[in-house]
């Protein structure tokens, strides 16, 4: 049962492939405007860009969360959802899981080349990639409870980004620092150490507020 969720979740979102293909398209572009915005000069992009990657991977992620949950909710699936034997917490991990590998790998897959525009050395460019592997899925996790609290929503859109970016500052922040520091040449180990416990307890939480959400935005 698990796996057939699952698979239905890729097949679903592999028919949907220009959506997908936009926040690959929008996280590249911001990334190459901003060279075009502040100069050319490799010492102040270097400087600049864990922060610029960070956010624009958020902006991206923001622009196809809302349909984690939305057209399940729209086409009468998330009752059937509700009903099925395997536990609602287990269907959240799952589609947050397929969700993640559609959106969030491809962001983690191309950000080498984010690297290379924005002049990072290679050992900045692999703590930026594991920041980003450790963070990203933390991303959906808290993105997945502020689609289930807006999903009967007609516009959750912009209530979602109001639940979700003040949540994930603090991941912006740790991130950011571990590229900071492994530009200057200091240990990263706390700061990976930190995103790891995001990712665990976003994990282990996320999923059980997301299922009470839906719960709640069925009844409704």
């Amino acid at each position: 049962m698990s796996r057939a969720i699952f698979y239905r979740e890729l097949l679903l979102m592999w028919r949907r492939g220009a959506e997908i293909l936009n926040p690959l398209w929008f996280f590249l572009i911001v990334i190459s405007l901003f060279p075009f915005a502040i100069g050319p000069s490799p010492q102040l992009l270097s400087l600049i860009a864990p922060g610029v990657v960070w956010v624009a991977a958020l902006l991206a992620a923001l622009l196809v969360m809302d349909r984690l949950f939305r057209e399940d909710w729209q086409d009468g699936s998330l009752e059937q959802l509700l009903l099925l034997p395997v536990p609602l917490v287990w269907v959240v991990i799952i589609k947050v899981a397929a969700h993640w590998l559609v959106t969030g790998l491809p962001l983690l897959i191309i950000s080498p080349l984010a690297a290379l525009l924005l002049g990072i050395n290679t050992h900045s460019a692999l703590v930026l990639a594991l920041t980003l592997l450790l963070g990203t899925p933390c991303l959906s996790f808290l993105g997945s409870v502020g689609v289930g609290l807006t999903v009967g929503l007609k516009r959750g859109g912009v209530l979602l980004s109001l639940l979700v970016l003040p949540l994930a500052i603090p991941l912006l922040i740790f991130a950011t620092a571990a590229s900071d520091a492994a530009a200057s040449g200091l240990p990263v180990d706390g700061y990976l150490a930190i995103l790891g416990a995001f990712l665990l307890a976003s994990a282990t939480l996320c999923p059980f507020a997301t299922a009470a959400a839906l719960r709640l935005s069925a009844q409704s």
